[in-house]
């Protein structure tokens, strides 16, 4: 029996480079920023609609202060899922802050890698 190409079936080749976990991505970013200088904050849990709602970063960004932070946050926004109209469909989702303040000179660098 012949075997299809991969590529015409959408089928990931046997041969590439396993795919990283969802842990192994946070990891490694935490390990990138950190290595820049950032603090690793642990997340804020209640319902925020994104990463800015930290608190660390929203205070943090309002005084003088130089700050470098690098975290996850989950965003959980339940009114907002699905058009508010079914409450029991929730949206749920991840985001990686990372907030550097000053803005250096060679942010599209640091953030290309």
């Amino acid at each position: 029996m012949a075997r299809r190409s991969s590529s015409k079936i959408g089928l990931a080749r046997h041969d590439a480079t396993p795919m990283l976990t969802f842990q192994q991505v946070i990891l490694n970013l935490q390990d990138y920023w950190g290595a820049r200088g950032c603090a690793l904050l642990q997340p804020y849990d209640m319902e925020v609609g994104a990463g800015t709602s930290h608190t660390a970063t929203f205070l943090r960004a309002l005084g003088p202060e130089p700050w470098r932070a690098a975290y996850v946050q989950p965003s959980r926004r339940p009114k907002d899922g699905r058009y508010g109209e079914n409450p029991n469909r929730m949206q749920h989702y991840y985001q990686y802050q990372v907030v550097l303040k000053p803005s250096p000179s060679d942010i599209l660098d640091l953030y290309l890698g």
